[in-house]
């Protein structure tokens, strides 16, 4: 089966399988998700989602957060590990959006890399979701199950990953299809466990099973 015919099978049947997939990181606008996507770093987004709750109470505002020092940040952000790099990160950024971008955030993918600490997955998750523009988010269930189900062959880094994966899901897809392969990874195609194959939409068509 040729790599787009076997993008749009597994396009439809996850589609199917979990019809309300959406990012688990919480927020209610743009600079916040720019915020806790960088806390998710090695953090879980459940733990991330209780963690902004305090920072956000105390810094409303890209303009108040870019007033906070680096060590303010840290004190509310350290459960989520790597406090002081991800503090001086959120501090650099938002100091960056206030004075360049009037504190809104860029619908560019390039300027969205510009930020300090957005990384291709940061981007192209605010892409996708915020912007509602083609994106693809290769987080860690991303590149396993891409590899696993044959939608890659044996490639690990995120970037390599993403531009093989944009030559064969449509533009407007991209986006719902890595939020399901979150979904597939966490509930059946797991990563710490072995997977639940018996229970898979797409075992008769992953690479692992034919």
């Amino acid at each position: 089966m040729r790599k787009k015919e076997l993008a749009k099978l597994v396009i439809e049947r996850l589609k199917e399988e979990y019809p309300e997939s959406h990012c688990t990181l919480d927020y209610d606008d743009a600079w916040k998700l720019l915020v806790s996507v960088r806390l998710a770093a090695q953090c879980t987004d459940a733990r991330v989602n209780v963690v902004v709750q305090d920072l956000f109470a105390a810094y409303p505002s890209v303009e108040a957060l870019a007033e906070a020092t680096p060590e303010e940040i840290e004190k509310y952000v350290h459960p989520c590990g790597l406090g002081k790099s991800k503090a001086r990160d959120i501090s650099a950024c938002m100091k960056m959006l206030r004075d360049q971008y009037d504190c809104h955030v860029p619908d560019d993918f390039d300027a969205l890399l510009s930020l300090p600490g957005v990384g291709r997955k940061s981007a192209n998750l605010i892409m996708g979701d915020v912007f509602g523009k083609p994106a693809i988010v290769t987080d860690t269930h991303c590149i396993r199950l891409g590899n696993r189900i044959g939608l890659v062959d044996g490639i690990k880094d995120p970037k390599k990953v993403e531009m093989e994966l944009w030559k064969i899901v449509p533009p407007e897809e991209g986006s719902e299809l890595c939020h399901r392969l979150v979904d597939h990874g966490r509930a059946v195609c797991t990563a710490r466990t072995a997977p639940y194959c018996d229970k898979c939409c797409l075992a008769d068509i992953c690479k692992k099973r034919i």
